[in-house]
């Protein structure tokens, strides 16, 4: 009998790891944007590469926050009664389509959305102002790394060197014809 703690499988071709395991395998090429360490692979795997044996790997990451705008109470309000409409809406179907009663029409419907609403309002404000003005913007996270390693298993790294350096060796606009 086998557990999922026992280790079984951690290292099959093709299927992640269960657990954070740092990335394993020898360098084949290294890119400065993940779109070219992507385009690098796609290449390989028309090649026919055995693709499942090569890792993408972010290096010196960075957690970028862009900020999108100022936050208003108008905003915060408008933002949260939105969200709120659209789960009082979600709800109000929900309780028309298991409603018996033939009357109803769209009763169930009106009271989730104006409900929605209401709550959706209140929560915004309390989050809000509890805040207290210590982040007054909004903003958009992403993470990011300096480069990106393209990794691959010893057995066929020298062919995806080989390969890797073809592509390095296209002319620019060719790189780019997909």
């Amino acid at each position: 009998m086998t557990s999922s703690f026992s280790g079984q499988g951690q290292n099959r071709p093709g299927v992640p790891p269960r657990l954070p395991t740092p990335p394993t395998g020898w360098p084949i090429g290294s890119y400065a944007t993940y779109e070219e360490a992507q385009r690098a692979v796609d290449f390989l795997a028309d090649g026919d590469f055995p693709v499942q044996e090569v890792t993408i790997v972010g290096v010196d990451l960075m957690l970028v926050e862009r900020v999108t705008g100022r936050l208003t109470w108008g905003r915060v309000l408008g933002t949260g009664a939105a969200s709120g409409a659209w789960f009082g809406l979600f709800v109000g179907v929900l309780l028309s389509l298991f409603n018996t009663t033939a009357s109803a029409g769209f009763g169930p419907i009106l009271v989730g959305l104006t409900v929605g609403v209401a709550f959706g309002i209140i929560f915004a404000a309390v989050g809000y102002g509890s805040a207290r003005g210590k982040r007054d913007f909004q903003s958009a996270s992403q993470l990011v790394a300096g480069r990106y390693d393209v990794l691959c298993q010893p057995r066929s790294a020298e062919r995806g060197r080989d390969l890797l350096a073809k592509l390095a060796m296209r002319p620019t606009d060719a790189n780019h014809k997909d």
